[in-house]
């Protein structure tokens, strides 16, 4: 297997991938490929990975402030701020004090922010 040296190349990977997914999708089953197709759609799906995996991501930006990093974990689970209070344990009138920055946070919402919420025990003492 040769690796993918660019995009035009993995484009054309991408297109003959379809076609073979499309053939499955119109019969229904990977039983409707040849052994010869399902092992190329198998070569063709490593080359593929292998690719995309060698991209590099954009940095994901981290937040430099806890209710920022709050914000995201609601907006990541869909939640609204009552729903993420009732997750914490606390009244929606405490987190809103705690994500406007008008109180600190304790050690026992610390701890569930960490438990709950899977907040780094050093990002929650860096910003606390």
């Amino acid at each position: 297997m040769k690796p993918i040296r660019n995009q035009e190349e993995y484009n054309s990977l991408l297109t003959e991938i379809e076609k073979y997914i499309q053939k499955v999708t119109e019969h229904g089953s990977f039983d409707s490929l040849t052994s010869v197709e399902a092992d190329t759609l198998h070569r063709l799906s490593v080359q593929v990975e292998a690719y995309e995996k060698s991209i590099p991501l954009m940095p994901i930006r981290t937040p430099d402030t806890l209710p920022g990093m709050i914000h995201i974990k609601m907006a990541e689970r869909n939640m609204k701020q009552k729903d993420m209070a009732k997750l914490l344990g606390v009244s929606t009138a405490r987190l809103s004090e705690v994500m406007n920055g008008k109180r600190r946070i304790t050690i026992d919402l610390a701890k569930k922010l960490y438990e709950r919420l899977d907040i780094s025990p050093e990002f929650i003492l860096k910003m606390a």
